[in-house]
């Protein structure tokens, strides 16, 4: 008998998170399906966010936790006692997800773990770049030349659009609260900005020769929102995955002017999940992902 966690009611905040733990019979593996011992789980903010009730679609009660990493102990033959990884937008939120011992899923959905990967790291990898890497594809994709700006550097989204741009080549800025340093891995040099003492738009308009940044990622939302735009060059993408306001000031003749756009982000169901971790997997290989010293430039 396993134990799996469970959310019977929203929780009216962070500190008193309704979490309990109930005992987990082996559940059965139907036609199509893998059943994974789960060996790691990543608990991301849309986990923390779906359980206070942020999320209009989640049903309750539930088991939540959208990555994973594990190995099938039922479901097709080629699968039995493979290390799997996985993640997806329905787990933990629709249905049933990853913060327990059993997980079942549809067995399309499920790949092999990277051997270079151990367990814990590849439970961790799912939400963080399939979120990233989607973005950025919508966004077009990133080129090497390109300016990325990255609002949030620091953040789990964050660094992962930084190793991502860096893989391609793109100049990348990182901006950050606090003065604090990038602290993630990176395939390149990473420039950041201090967003507590500047006018970041204007650092970015001064360093990129008044070119400005090709993409903005904007993993805060509306705190970072008026200067985000500010800062797009001319036929520049801002991406948003969160906001904290819901209604922002917005200038649109500039966008106009400019012809910028913004992109958003989707939730995306496990099987579209995989698709996106095994490009991810496809680029990693034509690119060298050493980590690189990191510069600041002072306001």
């Amino acid at each position: 008998m396993m134990k799996s966690v469970r959310v019977l009611e929203k929780g009216s905040d962070v500190d008193s998170l309704a979490l309990q733990f109930d005992k987990q019979l082996v559940p059965t593996c139907g036609d199509g399906d893998c059943l994974i011992e789960v060996a790691s789980a990543a608990v991301n903010p849309s986990d923390v966010k779906a359980v206070l009730g942020f999320m209009p679609h989640a049903v309750w009660p539930r088991t939540p936790g959208r990555d994973y990493a594990g190995r099938v102990i039922d479901g097709p033959s080629a699968l039995v006692g493979k290390a799997v990884w996985g993640s997806g937008g329905e787990l933990g939120i629709r249905r049933d997800g990853t913060d327990a011992r059993y997980l079942v899923v549809p067995a399309q959905s499920v790949r092999e773990k990277p051997a270079n990967l151990t367990m814990d790291e590849a439970g961790t990898v799912g939400v963080p770049f399939v979120t990233a890497y989607e973005g950025l594809r919508r966004a077009g994709g990133v080129n090497e030349g390109d300016v990325v700006l990255v609002l949030g550097a620091n953040g789990k989204v964050g660094q992962a659009a930084i190793r991502l741009a860096t893989m391609a080549g793109a100049t990348v800025i990182g901006v950050a609260r606090n003065g604090q340093p990038y602290f993630g891995h990176a395939s390149g040099k990473v420039h950041m900005i201090d967003a507590s003492s500047s006018r970041f738009d204007e650092v970015v308009r001064d360093v990129t020769n008044g070119h400005g940044a090709d993409i903005v990622y904007n993993t805060v939302g509306s705190p970072y929102f008026e200067r985000a735009n500010l800062s797009m060059a001319v036929r520049g993408t801002q991406i948003l995955i969160s906001t904290i306001e819901r209604r922002v000031a917005f200038d649109i003749l500039r966008s106009i002017v400019a012809s910028t756009r913004m992109s958003g982000s989707i939730r995306l169901r496990s099987m579209r999940s995989m698709r996106s971790m095994r490009s991810m997997r496809a680029k990693e290989r034509r690119f060298s992902t050493c980590c690189c010293p990191h510069s600041s430039w002072a306001p």
